[in-house]
């Protein structure tokens, strides 16, 4: 995998998942975000969210979205919204901002009907969905189905995208698989994490953790930012312990 030129190798650090996550989370980058970076997590707006992300960029997604709330279809109530989405013919108007929106009209159709038929409502989706049934759905992928379970559905996993493969990249850590890249990302000590941030579930965290590489990468944040604030650290940690 290609890190981008980011900057020189011979400044690698021995770099894990826990210390990319306390540098970015220096940087203050969610400061303006919702607590879980995703707007209107944890509801089915993120379901529809996650299949009209793919290929576009999100002002797309979120025109679409808007469209859709003014056409009465979403609504904050996640049920009434599933229902909605269920019973429509097509969508392909007012998700057109998003782009391929005869392919994603149909495919969050298929999707809401599915969860209807498989669970009745979406508070018994977001408890009992398994990631293998998501990926059974026609057009969701890893990411997609993790952007469900993290987001959606408030599920203990982090989702990987092609922001967060380039940056790990950039820091050394050359991973090609999705899961391996997840993995990675994932293995942190969990007393650690609690230290970080008291009282805020797992799920949250991950949902931080992704939202704050996003935001980075979208400024253009470079991974000699991020070893600079690694070495930041580590001095204080020395320090503290003097």
């Amino acid at each position: 995998m290609d890190s981008g030129g980011f900057f020189d190798t011979s400044e690698f650090l021995d770099i894990d998942s826990f210390a990319l996550l306390c540098a970015l989370k220096s940087m203050d980058l969610l400061a303006d975000s919702a607590a879980w970076w995703w707007p209107s997590a944890r509801s089915f707006e993120v379901v529809i969210g996650a299949i009209l992300t793919q290929n576009t960029k999100w002002e797309g997604v979120q025109k679409s979205l808007e469209n859709l709330k003014n056409a009465g279809i979403l609504s904050d109530d996640s049920d009434k919204s599933l229902e909605s989405i269920a019973r429509a013919t097509t969508l392909e108007t007012l998700i057109a901002p998003s782009g391929l929106y005869r392919q994603k009209s149909a495919r969050i159709i298929a999707l809401a009907r599915a969860i209807l038929d498989e669970f009745g409502s979406f508070d018994e989706f977001a408890l009992s969905v398994s990631r293998e049934w998501l990926l059974r759905q026609k057009g969701v992928g890893f990411e997609s189905a993790d952007a469900i379970l993290n987001y959606a559905c408030g599920r203990e996993i982090m989702v990987i995208d092609a922001y967060t493969a380039r940056l790990i990249a950039s820091l050394g850590c050359e991973m090609s698989e999705y899961d391996a890249i997840q993995a990675w990302c994932m293995d942190m000590p969990r007393k650690s994490l609690e230290a970080l941030y008291p009282g805020m579930p797992l799920a949250q965290i991950y949902a931080r953790y992704h939202g704050k590489i996003v935001e980075f990468s979208k400024k253009k944040g470079r991974a000699k930012e991020i070893i600079k604030a690694i070495k930041a650290q580590q001095e204080n940690a020395s320090l503290g312990r003097a």
